[in-house]
Order: structure tokens, then C-alpha cells, then sequence
């Protein structure tokens, strides 16, 4: 999907389409209803109002996945220090073993890291073109099931006993209810944006009445009536709008 300066652009240049046709006064004149003066204004009007909510909706979106990323950052030397500290104490081979298994999972190691491009999902806020997902790369949702099956795991080794602060049971569980509200955080802020951008795209993309198709429309009026060489035709015809995939 184009990024969100690609749909204000086409929005900015709709509205120099319509300054320039209502330039041209009573000879613009229409009988297809979709490209009358009335109605390019109205689409303007709807177009500059859905990038406005679309805007709106994608600040909490933006900031609570920044929010997720500051709190998530610290995650994979924390369990590093959280192996090696188990690793020093005299539980079993077997449960260093396991939490091992655990902490591999957490940082995302794994035996391939084949990079597998994916398109964009228009009913997401976020623009998935231009991320690749790495086969090494866990989700938000497994780092926290991994993360509290280490803590379960280091719950019942009465072994692991750090006096580190940061280390101890006590300040997991809480940093793993932290990791848990930020995520719900982006979930919850995921449904206005997208539902914001859906909207936006309809307006702007959608076949026959979207921005988009109404355009070319105008396009072809103008050069209808002026000719293909006309000062008039070429003050528009050279006016570009871009359409997402």
C-alpha cells in the first residue's frame, strides 16, 4: 500500500485538479453527475477529512507501538543474564536445558533465517510491504507465552535464587504484566486505525467513485472539450495520482 505521504499527495493534487476546472467557469459543464463541480468538491471535502481521521487514529497506534518496542528492547539480554545465572546454580542439566530451549525462542535463534517477503494486509494500519518477516523473528504474543513459561520454569527450580534485583521472581512477573500491557495496547489501538484507513481508501481508491477513477474521468472531459492540445488539457493531464497495489 502507498505510504501515507503517497495518499496526501494524491489528495493535494485532486485539489489542484478541481481549482483548475473551476477555472475554466461555465464551459466546464459536465453531464456525467460524478464529475460536476458540486460533486468534485464534495469528494475533495470527504478525501481531506479521511486523511485527517486516518492521522488522528494512527497517533495512539504509533505511540503504543513505540511503547511496545522500548519496553520489549531490553528483553533478549535480560534472559541471557537470566540463563547465565541460572546456569550457575546446581539445578539439574536437564532444567538449565529447558530453560535454554526457552531462551532461544526468546531471542529469536534459530537453526534457518530465511527472509521471506510478504505483502501489505489493507485491513492493518501498518504497512507489511516494507518489512520482511525473518524465520528467526518471534511475534510480540509467542515472546510473552516463551517469557512466562521461563518464569514457570524458574518458579519451580527453588535453585534459582539471584540476588540480583532485576533477576529475582518478583520484578519477572512484573516486567512480564508490562510487556503483557503494552501489547494490549497496540492491540486495542489496531482497530480504529485500521477501520480509519479502510475508510480513507474507500474514498480514495475505491472502483468508479473513488479519487483515483474520478480523476481520469475528469481527464477525459477536458479533453474532450478543450482538445488534446489545449493549455487546458495540459494543465491537468500532467497532474499524476498514484494507486497502491
Amino acid at each position: 500500500m502507498a505510504n501515507e505521504t503517497g495518499h496526501a499527495k494524491n489528495v493535494a493534487n485532486f485539489e489542484d485538479m478541481v481549482s483548475f476546472v473551476t477555472g475554466y467557469g461555465a464551459t466546464y459543464n459536465p453531464s456525467k453527475n460524478a464529475i460536476k463541480l458540486p460533486q468534485l468538491n464534495t469528494l475533495l471535502t470527504n478525501a481531506k477529512s479521511s486523511l485527517t481521521a486516518t492521522n488522528t487514529a494512527l497517533i495512539p497506534f504509533n505511540n503504543a507501538v513505540n511503547a511496545r518496542e522500548i519496553a520489549f528492547k531490553p528483553l533478549s539480554k535480560l534472559i541471557t543474564r537470566i540463563i547465565n545465572a541460572l546456569d550457575a546454580t546446581d539445578a539439574s542439566a536437564q532444567v538449565v536445558k529447558d530453560g535454554k530451549t526457552i531462551a532461544r525462542k526468546l531471542q529469536g535463534r534459530r537453526s534457518s533465517d530465511k527472509i521471506t517477503p510478504v505483502a501489505d494486509n489493507p485491513a492493518t494500519p501498518e504497512n507489511e510491504a516494507q518489512k520482511s518477516i525473518s524465520a528467526s523473528q518471534m511475534s510480540f504474543d509467542n515472546r510473552i507465552e516463551n517469557f512466562g513459561k521461563l518464569i514457570t520454569l524458574l518458579t519451580n527450580e527453588p535453585l534459582y535464587a539471584p540476588n540480583e534485583n532485576d533477576l529475582k521472581l518478583a520484578q519477572l512477573n512484573t516486567l512480564l504484566t508490562s510487556l503483557k500491557t503494552t501489547n494490549t495496547a497496540v492491540i486495542t489501538a489496531t482497530t480504529p486505525a485500521s477501520n480509519a484507513r479502510i475508510s480513507r481508501n474507500k474514498i480514495l481508491y475505491l472502483a468508479v467513485t473513488g479519487l483515483y477513477d474520478i480523476q481520469a474521468e475528469v481527464k477525459k472531459y477536458v479533453k474532450s472539450v478543450f482538445g488534446a492540445r489545449s493549455p487546458e488539457y495540459k494543465q491537468i493531464s500532467g497532474i499524476k495520482f498514484t494507486k497502491p497495489r
